[in-house]
Order: structure tokens, then C-alpha cells, then sequence
């Protein structure tokens, strides 16, 4: 028996007035989805544990069977490890957007999604102007990258706001604050007048797109605890494909193989199929792949309900059809978001997601199709969601 599972990003979310009050997910027309609904085992699971924050970190750690509460120290150095960045003692590490804010007013927390060449080339000249030896920035991806200061410890304690939970509003109230927020608020400032004028910007504009008005650090992040490997615990060679360094990150801190495949993003752009052929190719050989699609949640992040369901219809003709046909059915899947991103918010909520279980061994339990509603109506509810883990590789 060979195992797959499909994290779809933050596909989750609430009903929306607008639309007859249904969710992205009851909106899309999924075929395939519907159909492993019908003939797989469904449910809620709750994948943040309560009081945590419910960003990606603790949630996605949950879906890989890994307890939150235990291994979850901060986000940023999770994706450091992603990036190859060294945590010594005494060193802190945050998430460092580039961001687009006007008149105060954060506009897009991912600078109107740069590409990662032209972050690249802004991140060289932050070095080059504000870097040092106990200040570093490192590339990532997009918009998203790493900042380690050293010899700070007590910027851990300062209270920082994610840019995607502001978006469109006054960034004054949301500055880093408290203990340790001076240096951060500093650099923030500092990056202003690096960034104006900068030749990426100045060709960004020229090109009708938004410019890099500002860095934007968060999720301070020291040393994080050691994590058994996936194999050691499941007894499965695993590996994980991903546009985003957060799930490289955790595949890491799990001995999972990183799979890098052509093609795939973080966003719609992403080559849906080439991202389930590479990942079903190397499940010829391997136990386990697990395939992360950020579309839906960047799609959330936006508030746009029409490329939200795109991104869902996406996933469900380009990459599920795949798992219905691949070898005559000797695979079992494992279909779900990590957390909900409500159109209204435009950020992660903390709610309960369904989760669809399809494939060799699983008998139905009822559900119609793959949807808030119908995984809910079955009565399964999984809680701490990390327990999913068993039950989907029970008996393999």
C-alpha cells in the first residue's frame, strides 16, 4: 500500500453571505473530490491547538502526526532551516516580508507577490546597507524571508503582527511592541529609505506593479526542539513537494525528502499536474508523499472568492483525478486543508477542517461530497488533530 496526502492551503472557510451563504469549497465544482467523498471516510479535525496561533506552522505540524504543543517554537525557524540558516545560541530569527504600504495603509503583504528574482535583488542590497555581523537577512521565496539578529535575545518578547492579518488597514496600530520591539521597529524604518527608489521598484512601477515600501518582521523564532524523524516513528520513507520554505522547514525537522519539481509555486501559477506526476513518480519507489497547494489559502489572503474556488477546481482536475486512476487504486489518500482562511478575514482562522480519507482498507461513512458541511454531518471529529495521522495509516 502506498500513501498520499494533499494539503489544500487554507481551502476552508466560512459561508459567505454573498454567495447563498456556501464556502469556496461548496461553490467549486470538484468531481473527483466528490467522488472519494462518497466512497472514502470523512470528519472534522481540529489542527490548532487552543490558544496557539492558527498559522500554517502548528497546523500543517499536526497533519504530519507531529504534536504542536510539544515541537512548535515559532514559525521562522522552521523556514530557516528551509534556507539553510544556522540558529546558534543567543541568535532570534524572524519572518521578514517585503510589503507594499501607502499612506500607512498596508496594501499588500507580499509587495503585489514579488517574484523571487527581484527579492533576491532587494535582499542583497538590505545586507549591503543595514546587514552586519549580528544582523543578516536571508533570501526565500516570493515575498518571504528570513532575518537573524544575534546578541538580541530579548526581541523574542516583543509582540509582532502578522502583515496578512492587517491587510487594508492602518499599519500604526500593528507596529512590533513591547519588550525587545525598538531594534525591530528600527530596522522597519531604516528599510523605508533603502527601498526608495531602489532599481527593482523603479522597474516595478514602470510595469503598473506595486513597489517594496518597507520590510515587515514577525514570528520571532529562537532554536527549535529536535523532532523525530517521520520514518523512525511510522516506519515509512516519506518525502514532501512544496512552494513554500515553511513545508520544506518541516520536512527537514522530520527527515522527509524534499522534492523539488519544476513548476511549482506557492500560487496560481503553480503546474498542478506536473507538481501530482512528479510527486505519484516518486511514490513508485517511496511509502508516503505528501503534497502541499498554497493557492487557496494566497487566494484567501487576496479576499477573492472567484480565484479561491479556481484554485480548488484546480486542484481537484489536475491533481486528485491523478490519485482516482493512479495503479489500479493501491494507494489510500488523505485530503485537507491545515486551516481555514475565511474570504472575510482574509487570514487564518482556527476552526475545525474537514478531512477525507479515501483508497485501499477505508470503508464510507456517509458524506456526499468533500465540504465543511458533509465532513461535519458524519459526526467524526478528530481532536487534537495530529491523532489523524493513526487513524489514516491504521493497519498499513
Amino acid at each position: 500500500m502506498k500513501f498520499c496526502i494533499v494539503i489544500v492551503d487554507g481551502a476552508s472557510g466560512w459561508p459567505l453571505a454573498v454567495r447563498d451563504n456556501k464556502t469556496c469549497l461548496e461553490l467549486a465544482l470538484t468531481p473527483n473530490l466528490d467522488r472519494m467523498a462518497g466512497q472514502g471516510y470523512s470528519g472534522m479535525a481540529l489542527t490548532i491547538p487552543p490558544g496557539m496561533e492558527p498559522g500554517s506552522a502548528p497546523a500543517c505540524m499536526s497533519v504530519l502526526g507531529y504534536d504542536p504543543t510539544v515541537y512548535y517554537r515559532g514559525r521562522s525557524a522552521i523556514e530557516a532551516r528551509s534556507v539553510g540558516v544556522p540558529i546558534g545560541p543567543g541568535d532570534v530569527t524572524f519572518r521578514c516580508n517585503l510589503v507594499t504600504i501607502i499612506e500607512g495603509k498596508m496594501v499588500s503583504h507580499s509587495a503585489g507577490h514579488i517574484s523571487t528574482g527581484e527579492a533576491v535583488t532587494i535582499i542583497d542590497t538590505l545586507n549591503e546597507k543595514l546587514g552586519s555581523g549580528a544582523l543578516k537577512f536571508f533570501p526565500g521565496i516570493s515575498y518571504r524571508h528570513i532575518c537573524r539578529i544575534s546578541g538580541h535575545e530579548n526581541a523574542l518578547m516583543a509582540v509582532c503582527t502578522p502583515p496578512h492579518d492587517i491587510t487594508d488597514r492602518q499599519v500604526g496600530d500593528y507596529l512590533p511592541r513591547g519588550r525587545g520591539s525598538e531594534l525591530l521597529n528600527e530596522l522597519m524604518k531604516k528599510s523605508e529609505s533603502v527601498l526608495e527608489g531602489h532599481p527593482v521598484n523603479e522597474a516595478r512601477k514602470r510595469q503598473g506593479k506595486l513597489p517594496v515600501t518597507s520590510i515587515w518582521l514577525f514570528w520571532p523564532s529562537g532554536r527549535v526542539p529536535e523532532m523525530p524523524s517521520f520514518q523512525e516513528v511510522r516506519g515509512l520513507r516519506a518525502s514532501l513537494t512544496s512552494g513554500v520554505d515553511l513545508l520544506r522547514g518541516l520536512a527537514i525537522m522530520a527527515g522527509i525528502e524534499v522534492l523539488h519539481i519544476d513548476g511549482v509555486t506557492d500560487n496560481l501559477d503553480n503546474d498542478f499536474s506536473a507538481q501530482a506526476e512528479g510527486a505519484l513518480g516518486w511514490l513508485n519507489t517511496g511509502d508516503l508523499v505528501v503534497m502541499h497547494i498554497e493557492a487557496p489559502d494566497e487566494m484567501g489572503h487576496r479576499g477573492s472568492i472567484i480565484d479561491k474556488i479556481k484554485a480548488i477546481e484546480l486542484i481537484d482536475r489536475e491533481v486528485i483525478s491523478k490519485l482516482l486512476d493512479w495503479k489500479g487504486g493501491q494507494i489510500r489518500v488523505l485530503v485537507m486543508p491545515d486551516h481555514p482562511t475565511p474570504i472575510e478575514l482574509k487570514t487564518h482562522s482556527a476552526e475545525p477542517v474537514p478531512f477525507l480519507i479515501w483508497g485501499g482498507g477505508v470503508k464510507p461513512n456517509g458524506a456526499a461530497r468533500f465540504t465543511e458541511a458533509e465532513a461535519g454531518r458524519t459526526g467524526i471529529s478528530v481532536e487534537p488533530g495530529f491523532k489523524l495521522m493513526d487513524i489514516f495509516l491504521k493497519d498499513k
